[in-house]
C-alpha cells in the first residue's frame, strides 16, 4: 500500500525550464524527451524540495530566483505527517504542499504546508518520502560505507538494537579514553598546578586571616596614629560641656543649659507652646550629659600605646603580602582559598580518577567487543539472504548467470578491540568491513562491484537492490535517472519490467531514454524545448494514444514517422500491456 503519492511539481526558472507543471500519479511513470530537454531538472527540482543544495547556477540567466513546488498526497498518521505537523505544518485536504526557492544570489528558503521552516526539516522528510537514485548515486554504491549501510538497512530490526547499543558504547569510550589520554598527558602540568596551589593555601593558613580583618586592623590603625589629638580633642570637648575642675570660673554649656531649663520650668504652666518648648531643652540638657560622660569615657579609653600600633602595623603587613598575590581583600583571598582547595583536591582525585578511567575503559573495550561480534554474526547471516535476493533480481534483469555476494571482513590492529579472536580495528558502526561482490558469469572470479561491475551491470544492481528494499523496507516513492545508463536490448526490457513490478507497491518516476522501459511506464510525460531553447508550461505534457507511440518511435529510430519504428513501438506497448 503506497502511504504517500507526489501528485504535481511547479518548477520555474529553473535551468532550461522557464514554468512548467509536471503531473504525476500512482505508479510507473517514465518522463522522455530529447537530449538537453530538461529531463534532469524533474531529478534536480524534487531534490530541493528534499532538502538538496541550493546552487545559484541552477536559476535561469535574467530570472532573480528559482521557485520549485510539490504536492504531496500523504496517509493521515503517516510518518512523514507526523514530522510535518510537529513542525507546525497544516495538511491541505490530505496534502502536503512544500515549496523550495533559490534566489541568483545563493539564499535559499523552505516552506511546508504554508510554515516557513529549516532546509534540514524538508531532508528530514526526505528518507520517509522518496528514494532518489541518480547517476551520482550509482556511484555512490561504489563505496563501501554505502554498501555497508545498504546492508544495515536490509538487516533491519534485528541488527538495530544491538548497532544502537553498540553506538552508545563506541561513544562513551571514545569519551573516557580522551579524558583519560588528557589526565595522563597533562600530569607534569597538573603536578605542578597542585605544587603552586599547596605553596598559597600554606602562606594563607600561616597568616590565618579572618573575613574583615583587614578593614578593622586599617581603623585601628588610623586611631593609634593619632591618638594624642584624639585625647586632646575629646577633652576640650568634654571641658566645654561639663566644665573644667582646673577653673571654676568658666562657664560650661551643660550649666547653661541647665539654668534655661530652670528659667522655663517656671513658668511652662502659663503657656502650652512655652511648656513644649521646656521639655525639649530638658531633653538637650540629657543629651549634653550623655554626651559629656562618653568623652571622659573616651579620653579615659584612648590606648596611645605604640607598641599595639606597631604590632597592628605588623598584621596588616602580613595581610597585604597576601592580598598583593591573592585578592584585593581579605575576602577575595579567603574565596580564593576556598577555590584552591576545592582544585587541589580534583588534582590529588586524578590518580584516582585515572585508575577509575582506566578500568571503565577496559570495560567498555569489553563490552564492544561482544556487541561488534553480535553485529558481525547478524550482518554474516543478513548478507546470505540479502545478497541471494538482489541475485534472484538479477535473473530477471537479463543477468541470469550473475551472483551477488557479500564479503565481511576486519582489518587487524594491536590497539583495536577482540572480534573473532582477533584484534582488529572498529568504528562507529563496528569492526566489519563490508562489501559488495559481483561475479557477472560463471567462472568468474567476484570482485567488488567498483572493480569488476560495467555502466550497465551497475545500474541493473542497484536496480535489483532498490526492488529487494521494496519488500522489507520500502519508501512510499522510487526517482530513477537513467538507471538504464549503459543497457540496452533485453536488458533494457527487464529492467522496465522490473520497475513495473516495484510500481505495485510504490510510486516509481523515471527519466530515461530508453524506448523499452518507457513502454512499461503507467504513464509517460514529454520534455519539450520551445523555439527559445526553454521549457515553458505547455513544455511538459501528458502523452496518450497516437502521441504516445510517436515518442516511443521517435526514441526508437529518431524518426517519428518511420513505419518501422511505429510498429516497433506498438509491439513494445502490446508486449508491457501483456507482461502487466
Amino acid at each position: 500500500m503506497v502511504v504517500s503519492v507526489l501528485e504535481e511539481m511547479r518548477i520555474r526558472s529553473l535551468g532550461v525550464i522557464d514554468d512548467a507543471v509536471v503531473e504525476l500519479s500512482p505508479g510507473f511513470t517514465a518522463v522522455t524527451g530529447e537530449t538537453g530537454a530538461g529531463k534532469t531538472m524533474v531529478v534536480t527540482s524534487l531534490g530541493l524540495l528534499l532538502g538538496g543544495r541550493a546552487d545559484p547556477a541552477l536559476v535561469r540567466i535574467g530570472a532573480k530566483s528559482a521557485v520549485v513546488e510539490g504536492r504531496v498526497r500523504v496517509a493521515a498518521g503517516a510518518p512523514a505527517a507526523r514530522r510535518a505537523e510537529e513542525a507546525g505544518a497544516e495538511l491541505d485536504e490530505g496534502a502536503l504542499l512544500i515549496s523550495r526557492t533559490v534566489s541568483a544570489e545563493g539564499r535559499s528558503r523552505a516552506h511546508l504546508g504554508g510554515r516557513s521552516v529549516p532546509v534540514g526539516m524538508l531532508a528530514e522528510l526526505s528518507d520517509e518520502l522518496v528514494a532518489v537514485h541518480g547517476q551520482t548515486d550509482q556511484q555512490g554504491l561504489l563505496r563501501p560505507a554505502r554498501q555497508r549501510a545498504a546492508l544495515d538497512r536490509y538487516a533491519g530490526g534485528a541488527l538495530a538494537a544491538p548497532l544502537a547499543a553498540y553506538g552508545d558504547a563506541y561513544r562513551r569510550l571514545r569519551a573516557v579514553s580522551a579524558e583519560l589520554e588528557e589526565l595522563t598527558e597533562r600530569a607534569r602540568e597538573r603536578a605542578q598546578e597542585a605544587d603552586l596551589l599547596r605553596f598559597g593555601l600554606d602562606e594563607i593558613a600561616a597568616v590565618e586571616p579572618r573575613a574583615g580583618e583587614d578593614a578593622e586592623l586599617a581603623a585601628e590603625a588610623e586611631r593609634l596614629g593619632h591618638a594624642e589629638a584624639l585625647a586632646s580633642a575629646a577633652a576640650l570637648a568634654h571641658a566645654a560641656l561639663a566644665g573644667n575642675p582646673e577653673d571654676p570660673e568658666a562657664v560650661d554649656a551643660t550649666t547653661l543649659v541647665a539654668g534655661a531649663n530652670r528659667a522655663l520650668e517656671a513658668v511652662r504652666s502659663h503657656d502650652p507652646a512655652l511648656a513644649a518648648l521646656a521639655d525639649r531643652m530638658g531633653e538637650i540638657s540629657i543629651l549634653l550629659g550623655d554626651v559629656a560622660g562618653e568623652l571622659a569615657g573616651y579620653a579615659d579609653d584612648l590606648d596611645a600605646d605604640p607598641l599595639r600600633l606597631a604590632a597592628v602595623e605588623e598584621r596588616r603587613a602580613a595581610l597585604t603580602g597576601l592580598t598583593r598575590k591573592y585578592g584585593e581583600d581579605v575576602a577575595a583571598v579567603l574565596a580564593w582559598a576556598e577555590e584552591s582547595a576545592a582544585r587541589l583536591g580534583e588534582l590529588d582525585g586524578d590518580d584516582e580518577r585515572i585508575g577509575h578511567l582506566a578500568e571503565e575503559r577496559e570495560a567498555l573495550r569489553t563490552e564492544l567487543s561482544a556487541l561488534a561480534q553480535a553485529l558481525t554474526d547478524i550482518r554474516t547471516e543478513a548478507a546470505d539472504r540479502f545478497a541471494a535476493a538482489v541475485t534472484g533480481e538479477l535473473t530477471s534483469l537479463a543477468m541470469p548467470h550473475a551472483r551477488v555476494s557479500f564479503a565481511i571482513r576486519q582489518s587487524p590492529d594491536p590497539d583495536g578491540i577482540e572480534v573473532g579472536g582477533r584484534t582488529v580495528a572498529y568504528g562507529p558502526h563496528g569492526a566489519d568491513e563490508v562489501e559488495l561482490l559481483l561475479a557477472p558469469h560463471p567462472g568468474a572470479p567476484a570482485r567488488p562491484i567498483a572493480k569488476g561491475a560495467s555502466g550497465g551491470e551497475l545500474s541493473r544492481v542497484m536496480l535489483a537492490v532498490e526492488v529487494v528494499f521494496a519488500g522489507t523496507d520500502p519508501v512510499p516513492t522510487y526517482l530513477f535517472d537513467e538507471v538504464d545508463a549503459g543497457v540496452g536490448g533485453r536488458a533494457a526490457v527487464e529492467i522496465g519490467r522490473r520497475l513495473a513490478k516495484l510500481a505495485r507497491t510504490a510510486q516509481v518516476v523515471v527519466v530515461t531514454h530508453l524506448p523499452q522501459v518507457a513502454a512499461f511506464a503507467d504513464r509517460q510525460l514529454l520534455v519539450e524545448k520551445t523555439h527559445d531553447g526553454s521549457v515553458t508550461r505547455s513544455g511538459v505534457t501528458v502523452l496518450e494514444g497516437e502521441d504516445r507511440v510517436r515518442e516511443l518511435s521517435r526514441m526508437l529510430a529518431g524518426q517519428e514517422d518511420s513505419e518501422t519504428a511505429r510498429a516497433h513501438a506498438e509491439e513494445l506497448l502490446a508486449a508491457a500491456r501483456a507482461d502487466a
